[in-house]
This record gives C-alpha cells, structure tokens and sequence, in this order.
C-alpha cells in the first residue's frame, strides 16, 4: 500500500483509475486492529489502488474530505468520490469488504 506524503501527490495519486484511502493513524487502537487485515484485503481486490494517509500528517486533506473518524475509506474514480465509509466505529472485515463489494457493483 503507497504511503501518501503530501497533498499534492493524494491528488495526483487518485487522479485515473479507482483509488481507495485509508485514512488512519499510529495511535489509533481501531486502525492498529485492521492493519493485519488490508493486506489481504488489498489481494482479494487487487481491481483497485490501496492508499495509505496518515489522519496526523494531513490533516488538512482529512478536513477538506470530512474525515471525523478513523480508520476511515474513501473510494476515488478518476478523481471524483464514489463512495466512503467513514465513521468513529471500530470496522471488521466483514464491513470493509462489504463497502468494497457495492463499489464492485457500482463500477461494472
């Protein structure tokens, strides 16, 4: 998963193809319990780019894009949102792949 650095380089990043975000961070007991599970994730839909952005080191991104919560997935086709799951809830697997399913079936 590509760590996102810098603002300009989420922007370039999202601008062709589907993207997913993830937004998250170190210290956060949610995100650090869905860590071991996105790679397999990012396997089994491999139809897409992972992203990786730190909610500390761009914080404006996450207030321009309403992130409140984390881990938070914000989904991007060719630069425009087509969807997101962001919430202050601890998310499963179950629930992350689901998201990731009505994406599938928006882009067929």
């Amino acid at each position: 998963m590509q760590n996102i650095k810098s603002i300009e380089q989420f922007r370039e990043t999202i601008k062709s193809g589907v993207t997913v975000a993830v937004f998250s961070a170190d210290w956060c007991p949610d995100c650090v319990v869905i860590k071991p599970i996105l790679p397999e994730i990012e396997e089994e839909y491999s139809q897409y780019n992972f992203v990786y952005a730190d909610r500390d080191e761009l914080i404006e991104l996450c207030q321009e894009l309403d992130i409140f919560g984390i881990p938070s997935f914000v989904a991007f086709k060719d630069g425009q949102e087509i969807g997101r799951y962001v919430n202050k809830e601890r998310k499963t697997k179950e629930q992350i792949t689901a998201f990731l399913e009505e994406l599938n079936i928006q882009n067929k």
